[in-house]
């Protein structure tokens, strides 16, 4: 594996964490949510905040989890074809799945500075500016297009899809 190979692993397990962080982070807002039964204060806002690290994780996994061959994939016409049909068809999805991952990446990151231009801030109690959140969804989109476009230009490198899922099945077992 190359070095810069090893450190897209490592950019993409780093915002993982981050994402776990922000996963953790929901269930401290939920507890502090159901503090408020037990002890008599009101929780501002923490509903509101408890859904934004709901995306921030979300998308900061995005990245990893795709490199860990854990997204869906359906492969019902994939392995009905063989030899250049099926090829085809592989470097087609990874070029459409990488358009599809950078529009995302470009949207996300124009979204959360433009929050950031106009100062936009939330309506709840407490007026958080959006583009915190909406950077993490942000970084999460944009490493999760670094991580399609590494598949796809492996696929169009010639190695075969499949050798590509193999390659990861064998490092998540080190």
């Amino acid at each position: 594996m190359t070095i810069a190979r090893t450190w897209l692993r490592r950019l993409y397990a780093a915002c993982a964490a981050l994402g776990g962080v922000l996963f953790v982070g929901i269930a401290g807002f939920i507890l502090y949510q159901l503090g408020s039964e037990v002890f008599d204060y009101i929780p501002r806002s923490a509903d509101e905040f408890a859904g934004y690290c709901m995306a921030g994780s979300a998308f900061l996994a995005l990245a990893y989890t795709f490199d860990s061959n854990e997204h869906i994939r359906v492969t019902l016409i994939a392995n009905a074809l063989q030899g250049p049909a099926r090829r085809t068809l592989d470097v087609f999805a990874m070029l459409l799945s990488s358009a599809l991952a950078a529009y995302l990446g470009w949207y996300m990151s124009k979204m959360a500075w433009q929050s950031w231009q106009f100062n936009e801030a939330s309506q709840g109690l407490i007026a958080l500016p959006l583009w915190i959140p909406q950077s993490t969804m942000a970084l999460g989109a944009v490493v999760f297009f670094i991580a399609v476009a590494e598949k796809a230009l492996l696929v169009l490198a010639g190695e075969p899809i499949d050798a590509v899922q193999a390659e990861t099945d064998i490092r998540a077992d080190r």
